[in-house]
């Protein structure tokens, strides 16, 4: 076990500033701190410094800054020819609709749920952090992409996810399908819209094979100065199926 292991981890209190991400653990990778506020101001206050909460229920909130940690440059990132594929198909036959945050709270709550390949996947998106990031979104923070796809005389939400914006940074948080592609498809047009509004990098967090075969990569934690620019009006963004 590490010396930096050993070292007790901090617990910040309501008012108290979250320690440097530059004191994190090393392993876990990115452990930073422990504490029991997840106010929208505390959310602001970390994502703007590189941390984020991830914690499970009966746990208390547990802040994270791995470095390195995931990101995907939105020129890197890769449309696969399955992929263009089925957006070409959507766009053609107008089965499915894409739109930015008329149903935040369902978005969430179906990241929330079990997956096919990971039964307790999406646990940590507690009450508590729902509460949390349906506070950011009312503040206009946090955002959702939501695939509906025409079922009869009713729609069905099919895919979608949903992430923090400040500045010019967007902070992806979570994604869910229950379509082929619809969550990808969601994301290739949150990359096409970011990419229209200057912005040049989605925060993935942390690294999986999923995100890596799509063009994220691990880089160091600084990416502060892009939360610091001046962002886009998310009412006045419009989102479309990209070409493909």
């Amino acid at each position: 076990m590490s010396r930096q292991m050993r070292m007790p981890l901090p617990w910040v209190r309501v008012g108290e500033p979250l320690p440097d991400p530059a004191r994190a653990w090393r392993e876990p990778s990115g452990l930073l701190a422990a504490g029991a506020d997840l106010s929208a101001q505390r959310l602001l206050e970390a994502y703007r410094s590189g941390i984020f909460p991830w914690y499970t229920d009966g746990q208390p909130v547990l802040w994270w800054s791995p470095d390195p940690r995931m990101v995907l440059y939105l020129d890197e990132f890769r449309l696969h020819r399955s992929l263009a594929k089925t957006i070409r198909r959507i766009r053609r036959d107008g089965s499915w609709r894409i739109e930015t945050n008329r149903a935040f709270e369902l978005v969430m709550r179906a990241c929330a749920g079990p997956r096919a390949n990971d039964p307790d996947g999406g646990s940590w998106i507690t009450e508590q952090m729902l509460a949390a990031y349906l506070e950011l979104h009312r503040l206009g923070h946090a955002h959702s992409v939501e695939i509906w796809r025409q079922d009869g005389e009713r729609e069905m939400l099919v895919g979608g996810l949903y992430g923090v914006s400040i500045g010019r940074m967007f902070f992806g948080e979570s994604m869910f399908t229950l379509a082929p592609d619809a969550s990808k498809v969601a994301l290739a047009a949150l990359v096409d819209t970011l990419r229209r509004h200057d912005f040049s990098v989605i925060d993935c967090q942390q690294n999986t094979r999923h995100l890596a075969s799509l063009g994220a990569r691990e880089v160091s934690r600084e990416l502060a100065r892009l939360s610091r620019q001046a962002g886009p009006d998310w009412r006045k963004i419009g989102i479309g199926f990209p070409e493909a």
